[in-house]
């Protein structure tokens, strides 16, 4: 074991000294993770970049777009020929078909280079050419990142912590009573360990819904060709003596095969090498989920923060350390879907739940931020006044059932407190508002010459990411 850390540490060493001495001497490679936890919108997310990094007309927020020293951004093959290609020409159709269509939710890694000649800024203007500053952009299940913190724990305290939690949820019922009356320590029986895999797997594709996002282990969502491994056939269960041949002995031991192979090779190829990442996140829909999916949400959010290895990039750290993330962008998704009026109030709801998080990113070194954006603008504002009280709407298309319809959704409170302290008290309901998130399907778009398709701060998120490094 010892041996392979190693052995993992020094191919990373290696790897790090080979992007270092290409990024300085040759063509920059900026790669970019993005992840988000349950229908936040990750496909969109990219699918909306790459095409307002190619159509610059809606993108004034990008500085070298303002500045016009972005001359063109074209698609290259990736690097890497062993991950599968974003399917971004697919997705692109579907939100700009004549009936437009949300693509399908992200279910493995990905990864598409977009390469960029920028013109050069600032004294050396005048003495440099435009270079090529190659943007990877890797797409990978949320699910798959909140399994990182498996790696620093056992199966038993995994088992406890998960149990725990269980106790106050309706989702768990199930699960919980085909426990009763088990002994851990019986022997191993295969129908019985795949009828409690069974079992657990439901109640996490119910808490998924239910707005929770402490969904691990990731692979019971999302299985691939993994699915009806032992490595994925393993379940919670109370502490004991664990005997050899034990039902509790196998379930651990499958627990350690997972983290072994399946987490590990997955930090190890893919997380282990991004230089940025954008973590998006559904905080409208968990608001609406009540106070128990809140405070879930902002744990969450420390638990993958702690995965990211923050801190500075510079060419000693990379040479000796390996890469670190040094900018995070938290992003509350769907802001298209409230009046422009209640943004800030999404992202200082956002920013106060990763606030936690963020302390120990900066103390590392990395920088952090948090805005409200919609990656591609479903809807239009509208104002009304149904009762006498003039009300910040929007309109859109119902994705339920293709009806335009105006919408408001409620106030968000200007204090995130007024949402994060019943959250932390594990209040069942929100006492003095009601939350509501409509699902709107795509719009029509109608696009000029030069235009990517319309958003919200999607430039502002381009800056932050990449902009310092054109």
């Amino acid at each position: 074991m010892v041996i392979s850390a190693i052995a993992d540490g020094v191919l990373r060493s290696v790897d790090a000294v080979g992007d270092t001495v290409s990024n300085a001497f040759f063509e920059p490679v900026i790669r970019l993770g993005v992840t988000g936890l349950a229908r936040a919108g990750k496909t969109v997310f990219i699918t909306s970049l790459v095409a307002n990094l190619m159509d610059r007309g809606r993108m004034p927020g990008l500085v070298a777009v303002s500045e016009g020293r972005v001359i063109t951004a074209f698609l290259q093959p990736q690097p890497d020929n062993t991950i599968p290609r974003f399917d971004y020409e697919s997705h692109l159709a579907r939100l700009t078909s004549p009936e437009p269509s949300w693509p399908d939710s992200t279910r493995a890694v990905s990864e598409l280079r977009l390469s960029l000649k920028v013109k050069p800024a600032g004294m050396l203007a005048g003495l440099q050419g435009p270079r090529v500053v190659h943007l990877d952009i890797v797409d990978y299940p949320g699910e798959w990142l909140l399994d990182l913190g498996l790696l620093d724990k056992t199966y038993e305290s995994w088992s406890e912590e998960v149990l725990e939690r269980l106790q106050n949820r309706a989702e768990a019922a199930a699960y919980l009573a085909q426990m009763q009356g088990l002994d851990p320590g019986q022997s191993h029986d295969e129908p019985k360990a795949k009828a409690l895999a069974e079992s657990f797997t439901e109640y996490l594709t119910n808490a998924r819904a239910a707005g929770y996002s402490d969904c691990t282990p990731g692979r019971f969502l999302l299985p691939g060709d993994l699915g009806g491994a032992p490595v994925l056939t393993f379940a919670p269960l109370p502490r004991s003596d664990m005997p050899r041949r034990s039902l509790a002995r196998e379930m651990g031991r499958r627990f350690d095969a997972y983290k072994r192979e399946v987490v590990k090779p997955f930090f190890r190829d893919h997380f282990a090498k991004i230089d940025r990442q954008v973590v998006l996140v559904d905080a409208l829909g968990a608001i609406n989920k009540g106070p128990r999916a809140v405070e879930d949400l902002r744990q969450a959010m420390s638990d993958i923060l702690g995965a990211f290895r923050p801190g500075t990039n510079d060419f000693l750290t990379r040479l000796l350390l390996g890469k670190r993330v040094d900018r995070i962008l938290f992003a509350a998704t769907k802001a298209d879907h409230i009046h422009h009026t209640q943004h800030p109030r999404l992202s200082a709801i956002m920013e106060a739940l990763i606030r936690d998080a963020r302390d120990r990113a900066k103390f590392a070194g990395a920088e952090t931020q948090a805005m409200a954006l919609a990656s591609l603008r479903a809807t239009t504002e509208h104002q009304a006044s149904p009762e006498g009280r003039m009300l910040d709407m929007v309109r859109g298309r119902l994705l339920d059932t293709g009806a335009q319809a105006a919408f408001y959704p409620g106030d968000l409170p200007a204090d995130p407190n007024a949402l994060l302290a019943p959250a932390r008290d594990g209040a069942e309901r929100w006492l003095d508002a009601d939350y509501q998130v409509m699902r709107f399907a795509p719009a029509a778009l109608a696009l000029k010459p030069g235009e990517g398709p319309p958003h919200i701060r999607l430039d502002r998120a381009a800056q932050f990411l990449i902009g310092d490094r054109l």
